[in-house]
């Protein structure tokens, strides 16, 4: 702790002492960014992925200026959301090109890869990693931001609903989203919907059934780099856990997150 104050000491000197050095060191193309968050349940478009019980989530984003961005974000998870239930931990490696228009206009365009590690048992032939392309593009009313999202995940042996010898399996997920920010106060509010379409390991409950749609109301609260949130989350499918649980079915999550 001593030598690091006398280092720290001796850089704040040398910047007093060349403030020019400092103004001329030419501002980095990169931006870092992560977040930190603990939420009472993960939803995956509508469907419980913790058993309705709570989960640690966290993610770190490096941005260039041309819009190209890379990003990792984890979440705890319940087994059952891998063929195998030795699902503990879900991470979304994603890389992409985001750019903000004059109009007001977004495009996000990237690829997204759901990866869950340490769930392969000797002998077990399931696949649970998956990939996923995705355009979402958004326009910005005043407060108020409407949003379109297309994610497809091709055909691929994870999406399989037996996981054995039934035939690779596709998936489209097409969602809409309002967010407004309430002026003069750090209230924000939002409304989604999203319909899931085709027969996939994620979006399938034991009778086959082939499409879904979930839905959303949240507001949150911020407070400097802090945002607390609370929704209720809803669809109209049955998924059944292996505890007995209905996770699909309507329930309200809080959040609490740290930016950084």
């Amino acid at each position: 702790m001593r030598i690091f104050l006398g280092c720290l000491g001796s850089a704040i000197a040398l910047a007093a002492a060349t403030p020019a050095l400092a103004e001329d060191a030419p501002a980095s193309a990169f931006t870092i960014n992560g977040t930190a968050t603990v939420t009472s349940d993960y939803r995956f478009r509508g469907v419980s992925q913790t058993d309705k019980n709570a989960a640690i989530q966290g993610s770190i984003t490096v941005s260039h200026e041309s819009g190209l961005y890379a990003s990792v974000w984890g979440s705890s998870v319940s087994g059952y959301v891998v063929a195998g239930a030795t699902a503990t931990v879900e991470l979304d490696l994603i890389a992409g090109w985001k750019k903000t228009f004059s109009s007001g206009t977004t495009v996000d365009v990237g690829l997204l890869y759901y990866y869950y590690p340490r769930t392969k048992l000797a002998g077990d032939t399931s696949s649970s990693d998956f990939i996923e392309p995705y355009l979402a593009v958004s326009q910005a009313i005043g407060p108020v931001t409407a949003k379109g999202t297309l994610a497809w995940a091709p055909s691929q042996k994870a999406l399989r609903l037996d996981q054995a010898t039934g035939p690779n399996r596709s998936n489209v997920y097409l969602a809409g989203d309002l967010s407004a920010s309430i002026p003069n106060t750090p209230l924000g509010l939002s409304a989604h919907v999203g319909h899931s379409f085709g027969p996939s390991w994620l979006a399938s409950d034991a009778f086959g059934k082939r499409e879904y749609t979930d839905w959303s109301l949240g507001a949150t609260l911020t407070h400097k780099a802090l945002t607390l949130g609370i929704s209720y989350v809803d669809t109209d499918a049955t998924f059944v856990s292996f505890t007995g649980k209905n996770v699909s079915n309507g329930g309200i999550v809080v959040s609490l997150g740290a930016s950084f």
